[in-house]
């Protein structure tokens, strides 16, 4: 098992800042990659990005490209998405995720294995 904690969510401006953070605790050490999935009212869950524990490896999704950053301290089960230049169409509740089978699965929804509570952020315009 494996326990998910998010934390940093909020209300920013539009072109402000926030950043997420997700810890894991529990039986990690198996696991492949830690991703960060999207939210919006009525809208499916949407992939944002995601980074292999080993390595350091990263994946984006269109939309935030050149705009968020993931990162981990693998020392503290943690990995971050720092979001900038923020707008109104990332509204969401932001969820981490661990997926223990292939990296090639990083944008699947259905592949990961754990998920975490979900924490919100609302950009105003």
């Amino acid at each position: 098992q494996v326990q998910l904690v998010e934390s940093g969510g909020g209300l920013v401006q539009a072109g402000g800042s926030l950043r997420l953070s997700c810890t894991a605790s529990g039986h990690t050490f198996s696991s492949t990659a830690m991703g960060w999935f999207r939210q919006a009212p009525g809208k499916k869950r949407e992939f944002v990005a995601a980074i292999r524990w080993s390595g350091g490896s990263t994946y984006y999704g269109d939309s935030v490209k050149g705009r968020f950053t993931i990162s981990s301290d693998n020392a503290k089960n943690t990995v971050y998405l720092q979001m900038n230049s923020l707008k109104p169409v990332d509204t969401a509740v932001y969820y981490c995720a661990v997926l223990s089978s292939s990296w090639i699965f990083i944008t699947s929804e259905r592949k990961y294995d754990y998920w975490g509570q979900g924490t919100q952020v609302t950009v105003s315009s």
